[in-house]
């Protein structure tokens, strides 16, 4: 992870830490699907859902540098590109579980009332 650029400066909170790293919409849909194995943009694009192209390269290109995805170039014409999780971003697959599991229960929660 030497090449990977990092962030300057943590937040001292780990709460922040991880937040500033997979918190917003789009992280965390990219990682829920990564975490089934390697996909190409295209189909990240369509199963992450709407989604725009700058939005989604954006993102990738975020997370790329924070050591969370990993971007492999084949040169091939025309380019093929694959994205997969680097061992760090399969190491927040406990975080999303954990996410499933409480939406689950909070969609259940709703059925009660």
């Amino acid at each position: 992870m030497s090449d990977k650029k990092m962030p300057k400066e943590l937040p001292a909170c780990p709460v922040e830490t991880t937040l500033s790293l997979i918190g917003n919409k789009w992280k965390v849909l990219i990682l829920r699907d990564l975490m089934e194995g390697t996909m190409r943009f295209g189909q990240l694009k369509k199963s992450v859902g709407d989604i725009s192209q700058k939005v989604l390269t954006a993102q990738l290109r975020d997370m790329e540098e924070s050591g969370l995805v990993d971007r492999k170039v084949y040169a091939e014409v025309p380019p093929r590109v694959e994205y997969s999780l680097t061992e760090l971003g399969l190491s927040l697959k406990p975080v999303l579980d954990a996410m499933v599991e409480w939406g689950m229960d909070y969609k259940s929660s709703l059925n009660h009332f």
